[in-house]
């Protein structure tokens, strides 16, 4: 299966770094192809320009060419993966730029047909979804502000997926005092189940 894994954090020696080599080398175990989008190391600019604003709908097809490498990407991915660190709620403001200018009309999703039509989508190519993040708030206190960020991917964008899509949500709460045994047994669980994958 090619797995294209997008994985968003500042720093290569960070917890959030160990989980995306667990990822990988997971994936790869089971003979997967892996193509690793290292947003921070490759300098994506996650600012949507007024150009690409002004030509978002009427003339997709240059914001689809600026981005090429990473539309690609995105097109030919089977199984998509995120791993990110849960920021004020949501991730990084490199992984929503990603999110904001790569999954574009056309190649993410089809505009609805009327103002009370939603988005119908255009990634039935990826029939896995994986999200994986750490985040200093408590499970408890995410359900009470709406757990956006599972939200966003786990609502939002599941739908532009193929329709039996197999979805997991993967998220170490509480991280600030997590014990080193507690991170180690999240990489395991984040192991076991990428290399369930098929």
């Amino acid at each position: 299966m090619q797995c294209l894994v997008i994985w968003a954090h500042p720093d290569p020696a960070s917890y959030n770094a160990a989980l995306c080599e667990t990822a990988v080398a997971a994936l790869r175990s089971q003979g997967h192809q892996v193509s690793l989008l290292d947003l921070y190391r490759q300098g994506f600019d996650p600012v949507l320009s007024p150009t690409e604003k002004a030509s978002y709908l009427p003339r997709t097809a240059d914001n689809i060419a600026a981005l090429q490498a990473h539309v690609d990407e995105l097109q030919r991915a089977e199984a998509l993966i995120v791993i990110y660190p849960t920021w004020m709620y949501g991730p990084p403001a490199i992984l929503k730029g990603w999110l904001d200018r790569v999954m574009l009309p056309g190649v993410a999703f089809k505009v609805g047909a009327g103002p009370h039509r939603p988005i119908t989508g255009c990634l039935d190519h990826v029939r896995c979804f994986v999200g994986i993040t750490t985040s200093g708030a408590p499970w408890w206190w995410l359900r009470v502000v709406g757990d956006p960020g599972r939200s966003l991917f786990m609502r939002g964008l599941r739908p532009l997926f193929a329709k039996r899509c197999q979805s997991r949500w993967l998220q170490l709460h509480g991280m600030n005092h997590q014990t080193p045994a507690a991170r180690q047994r999240f990489l395991q669980r984040v192991h076991t189940t990428l290399a369930k994958l098929n």
